[in-house]
């Protein structure tokens, strides 16, 4: 964009000033608003590139605009302009630097006094023939101004790089120390430092010191130190709450006034200083945090110029410090958004102990979708699963917890892995056809198209580990007693809601001990990086494997290991033990599909329960059993399928199999009826009940609590 376009798209955005001049840095005009031409009656043609003191019937007038941008307390003057017809203007003119236009533009926005013309008491106009002094003249004039110049630069150069509040308070200071003052600290409000909206500023508020900074690096002992917190009294909160810098220019005198208020010396003396500012920080009339300013030796106190300069950098200071605390907040946001639909990190269940780790990314935009969850299913079987979504932000951790839920409730089913995969497919596909009705940010878009998953069902009684995988990477596994660590093998199928490639289950058999660790995020990504976390992983898989500790303490080791800094990305990472149940804690036998053997059924339920000592459960499970037996038989066929197994958490479990694919209801059966209260009874007797499909029928299973169980 040229010189002259770019102040005249700012002019375009100044409707709330219309009668304006952009002007460069000798003070020669760019370009103007039309209002402001129709006041001077002179053209555009007329006007461009032509010194604004020409204008003027004072051209002295223009050095005080100029020296009041530069930061003298000059910031407006009445100016009376002269118009091609010889009459004047009686104005009020005022400049201030344009952020828009090229470096060094001012902006001089004009405000007639009076509507009627005054006549010129000579017969004609009045030219000025001496040319004003260039802007770097008047710079080289004034040291002072210079200065303030510099350091009006390097706050527009260094504040607001960073989206962390305490880095903000760090960089303000980086400019004002020592350039402005020897010492500064800056106190932010408990609210704006946990990125929330500050609610207001009564007395009594907490303040925390986050940022200090001294001329010759060392920090007075005798004052509030960094860290420190303390409550703010009612009259530097009144102060502050007017939203303007004021300073103290004697402290000497303020020393014998609170020699005896500890509270208000560690707040405002330190030693050895001699004059004080408090600069608030203000953002839609809260105010976010404090800053103290302090000038010390025979350096020259504060003064009012230095206020308006403070109050213009402060300005800058306090919208970069809301931006981070904003942004603080959505970070904070999606974090506990994600770690509130993950599981428990540790879990100990019948077929296995687990050690769930969630890191989130350093920066919001790297929290995305990395979930695990650990599922306790039927007959003490347990499912582990684990996956990411597509995207980065709050969308993505929504979209997570949209395909987490899902997840549970296919599980609830007893679905195959495959089986359960290709409906989840079919989920996201519907989910793709909801999110095109919507307006979404495209940046923290996180769509469950082209998400992972990885799902996997242990058996402790068969010690059987079956698993499929959309487009995930298999766990890591490393047997009882070795020295390595493999990926199980697996073919993994298409991503999400991307193809119609079936998923295929990948099976293998597991010894008790034998350690699982399932990853995703930052660990699954095919970068250097990621197989640099991923051999952390191994290397601690491996040893947790080895010498048997807990899983817990495996967990944390590895955690410890990948997280000596916060990652670009966030990872997710599911450590797993698997167990196995003894022989003598299941029974099993096959019956025929004949009435006759209900009776021998329930023989065969109260040899067994007795064995193990459990004769309080005889009455209700061979009441259970005889049901589900007789209705297998009625409505499925032989041959019956029946099986026992005793945990260690004091649950008994009785499956009842047939061949049959259909799934029983359950209902209230009417007065009238004969039959039809078999379930129902069942699902009285029982703490929990269901039924899943098998390669070749059904299975129907009761859960029941022996004394002493949870």
């Amino acid at each position: 964009m040229t010189d002259e376009r770019r102040p005249r798209a700012a002019l375009t955005a100044l409707a709330e000033e219309p009668v304006a001049l952009v002007l460069d840095a000798n003070g020669r005009v760019l370009t103007a608003t039309g209002p402001a031409l129709r006041l001077l009656g002179r053209p555009i043609d007329e006007l461009r590139h032509q010194g604004i003191w020409k204008f003027f019937e004072d051209p002295e007038v223009w050095t005080d605009l100029a020296l009041g941008v530069l930061g003298a307390p000059v910031l407006s003057s009445r100016a009376t302009l002269r118009r091609p017809d010889g009459t004047l203007i009686e104005t009020a003119a005022s400049a201030a630097p344009l952020a828009e236009g090229t470096a060094g533009s001012f902006l001089l926005r004009l405000l007639p006094l009076e509507r009627d013309e005054m006549a010129l008491a000579d017969s004609g106009p009045r030219t000025v023939e001496r040319e004003r002094p260039t802007g770097t003249e008047l710079l080289a004039a004034d040291p002072q101004a210079m200065r303030r110049l510099k350091l009006l630069g390097e706050a527009a150069a260094r504040i607001g790089g960073s989206l962390d509040i305490t880095r903000n308070a760090e960089q303000l200071l980086d400019v004002l120390v020592p350039d402005f003052a020897d010492l500064g600290a800056v106190d932010l409000t408990e609210t704006v430092l946990l990125g929330e909206e500050p609610p207001g500023f009564p007395a009594g508020t907490r303040m925390q010191r986050v940022a200090v900074a001294a001329a010759d690096g060392r920090w007075p002992p005798d004052i509030f130190q960094l860290g420190d917190r303390y409550r703010i009294r009612k009259v530097p909160r009144d102060h502050l709450a007017r939203g303007a810098a004021g300073a103290l220019s004697d402290l000497a005198t303020t020393r014998s006034v609170l020699q005896d208020d500890e509270h208000a010396a560690k707040l405002l003396l330190p030693p050895g200083a001699t004059s004080y500012l408090a600069l608030p920080l203000m953002a839609r009339d809260t105010v976010l945090a404090g800053v103290s300013l302090w000038r010390t030796d025979d350096r020259k106190p504060f003064d009012r110029s230095d206020m308006v300069l403070a109050d213009e950098i402060g300005t800058r200071a306090a919208l970069s410090l809301d931006n981070a605390r904003r942004y603080t907040l959505e970070r904070r946001t999606a974090e506990a958004l994600q770690r509130s639909l993950l599981p428990q990190p540790v879990m100990d269940l019948v077929a296995a102990e687990t050690s769930g780790t969630y890191a989130p990314a350093s920066t919001v935009h790297g929290i995305g979708g990395s979930w695990f969850d650990v599922i306790p299913l039927s007959s003490c079987r347990v499912a582990f699963v684990v996956g990411n979504t597509s995207g980065r932000g709050l969308g993505a951790t929504a979209t997570m917890g949209r395909l987490r839920a899902a997840v549970q409730t296919l599980a609830d089913l007893d679905l195959n892995p495959d089986e359960l995969l290709s409906h989840l497919d079919d989920l996201v596909i519907r989910f793709a056809e909801d999110e095109q009705h919507r307006s979404m940010n495209a940046h923290d878009r996180g769509g469950a198209v082209g998400a992972t998953c990885l799902y996997a069902v242990y058996d402790p009684v068969t010690c059987r580990f079956v698993m499929a995988s959309a487009g995930h990477p298999p766990p890591l596994l490393a047997p009882l007693g070795s020295d390595g660590t493999q990926s199980v093998p697996c073919r993994p199928g298409p991503p999400l809601g991307v193809g119609a490639e079936p998923f295929e289950p990948a099976e293998l058999r597991m010894r008790p001990g034998d350690m699982l660790s399932f990853y995703a995020g930052a660990l699954a990504q095919d970068s250097d990086a990621a197989r640099s976390l991923l051999s952390t992983v191994r290397d601690g898989t491996r040893e947790g494997a080895s010498s048997g500790r807990p899983v817990t303490d495996t967990g944390d080791r590895i955690r410890n290991e990948l997280l000596h800094e916060p990652p670009e990305d966030d990872l997710a990472l599911l450590v797993a033990r698997v167990r196995g149940l003894p022989p003598d804690t299941t029974a099993s036998w096959e019956l025929p599909a004949d009435p006759s053997v209900v009776g021998r059924a329930r023989t065969l339920v109260s040899e067994q329960l007795s064995s193990w000592g459990l004769e309080g459960a005889l009455f209700t499970t061979e009441l259970i059993v005889s049901e589900l037996v007789t209705n297998s038989i009625r409505y499925a066929g032989g041959p019956v399928g029946l099986r026992l197994i005793r945990d260690q958490d004091q649950r008994l479990v009785c499956e009842v199999s047939d061949p049959s694919q259909t799934q029983p209801h359950l209902r209230r059966a009417r007065l009238t009826d004969e039959g039809g209260r078999g379930l129902f009874l069942v699902a009285q007797l029982t703490h929990r009940w269901g039924s899943r499909y098998t390669s070749d029928g059904k299975t129907i299973w009761t859960e029941q609590l022996l004394e002493g169980g949870p």
